[in-house]
């Protein structure tokens, strides 16, 4: 086969330290569109980004040449860099260590694309711990509550 092709589609969260609610109104929008272009940057499709104060979940398209460890390094590193000139609000700004990422079909893209618009939503009766938790409870994810946080 002389071309190489692939469709590999990630739910991608992760939070900031402590869940420390940094993310306000006014930085959300362009914090979004700011990780968007660091996954198009290096090659990748954002077909989501969204968050609330205290987390991010993005709908990407791999790269068949990124690693998925890769592309979240690159996303949070140039993000929380970029943050901390963004405020002197946000000069203490920094991401959790860790974060989660779920295979998801094409066919449920969509769900997935209106799951992240409406976070806001979500969040009004669930916490991120919940929200995260059932995340991994939904993919078969063992996890030990001791080492999930940071």
């Amino acid at each position: 086969m002389p071309q190489s092709l692939s469709l590999v589609i990630v739910h991608v969260i992760f939070s900031t330290k402590d869940r420390h609610p940094f993310l306000d109104s006014d930085t959300r929008p362009k914090l979004h569109a700011y990780l968007a272009t660091v996954a198009r940057n290096i090659g990748c499709e954002a077909y989501r980004v969204g968050s609330v104060a205290d987390h991010v979940h993005l709908a990407i398209r791999l790269s068949r040449t990124v690693t998925l460890a890769d592309l979240v390094q690159e996303l949070k590193t140039s993000s929380s860099k970029w943050l901390k000139t963004q405020s002197s609000a946000l000069a203490a700004f920094a991401w959790q260590r860790g974060y989660g990422a779920f295979s998801v079909g094409p066919l449920d893209l969509e769900a997935l694309r209106h799951y992240i618009d409406t976070q806001e939503e979500h969040h009004r009766t669930r916490t991120f711990q919940e929200e995260y938790r059932a995340f991994l409870t939904k993919y078969g994810i063992e996890f030990d509550e001791r080492y999930v946080w940071d």
